[in-house]
């Protein structure tokens, strides 16, 4: 399910969105709603750094961006869309070869022509140049039809090769999302991380790395079930979307219940404050009963915070961060841990 803000919240977004699209030249239809309702409930960050490039580019963003950024961030892919892509490519490919291979033919034909006409001309047969040249200008004309069918093809295809790359492009941005949250998957988190390892950062800023993990979350499972325990990852997913400052931060679900921010040239200490504005509001969560309403747990997270240092890479970042995430959980947990 891609959308999983509850009610008071989608209110909030609602306002959010409606705003964001007052200030813009697109029509206030449902297409422009789910863009902006994306951007500012911050669950889709490939569409938030599109936007953000096209407001800080001082363009519009009108119909006809909203149709882009719709067809390239927002509309799910079918569940046989990367199938039938490779149906058409191949169909693609396959008629680009037949129209190749005609014209191909028609070239052979065409010099067969010349070296009769060359042949005619060389034994000085003149009864034989008349036929040979008009048979040469049929053979230019089929010649000159082929090429302009090719170029034609050649045009055609190229457009079309270049919708699927956009369908290819939205599959894989899908595949890198977690689908119960909405935000970065592990696969998502690792393909940023190394392009944030070889990025450099401004003097004075770093890029931060947070890890995240629900206190007792077996406990939760446990004693309530899976289903309240899905809707605990749902709301702390949450928490971490509707906390990132900028549209280069990221969130990710690491694993299970563990979680990363990922927040590329911040000062440490602002990915510190980061850390603990989440781990705050985690903590005056309220999961509530689907029947009575009634409050049923809170939960809290432990969490480990460090920037990138001179020297590292993806293993010795990672295994800083996880130990101050371990010194969080053994020190007593609903902390973090700067390393």
């Amino acid at each position: 399910m891609r959308y999983t803000e509850a009610k008071d919240r989608s209110a909030e977004l609602l306002r959010l969105a409606l705003g964001r699209m007052g200030a813009q030249a697109a029509a206030l239809n449902p297409h422009t709603y789910a863009v902006w309702y994306e951007v500012v409930a911050g669950i889709n960050p490939p569409l938030q750094q599109a936007v953000a490039a096209l407001v800080d580019a001082g363009s519009a963003v009108d119909d006809e961006a909203v149709q882009r950024l719709l067809k390239a961030h927002v509309t799910p892919p079918d569940d046989e869309m990367l199938e039938r892509v490779g149906h058409q490519m191949q169909g693609l490919m396959a008629g680009l070869a037949q129209t190749a291979t005609q014209t191909g033919d028609r070239a052979g034909a065409f010099g067969v022509q010349l070296g009769d006409l060359a042949a005619a001309l060389k034994a000085q047969d003149t009864s034989q140049l008349s036929p040979r040249l008009v048979e040469l200008l049929e053979g230019a004309a089929a010649m000159r039809d082929a090429v302009s069918a090719l170029q034609g093809r050649l045009r055609a295809d190229q457009q079309e090769i270049e919708r699927l790359r956009g369908d290819l492009e939205r599959a894989r941005g899908e595949a890198l999302l977690d689908p119960l949250t909405g935000i970065l998957n592990r696969k998502g988190f690792d393909r940023l991380l190394q392009g944030l390892l070889a990025d450099p950062h401004d003097a004075g800023r770093s890029h931060g790395l947070v890890m995240l993990d629900i206190d007792h979350f077996k406990k939760v499972n446990d004693t309530h079930g899976h289903l309240v325990g899905d809707r605990v990852i749902q709301a702390v997913g949450q928490v971490l979307r509707t906390s990132l400052r900028s549209a280069a931060h990221a969130a990710a679900r690491y694993g299970g219940e563990e979680f990363a921010l990922l927040l590329p040239d911040t000062a440490p200490e602002d990915c510190l404050a980061l850390a603990e504005e989440v781990r705050q509001r985690t903590r005056a969560m309220r999961i509530r009963s689907r029947h009575t309403h009634e409050v049923v747990l809170t939960v809290s997270v432990s969490g480990g915070v460090t920037t990138l240092r001179p020297g590292d890479d993806a293993p010795t970042l990672l295994a800083r961060v996880d130990a101050a995430l371990y010194a969080s959980k053994h020190g007593g947990r609903d902390r973090l841990t700067r390393a």
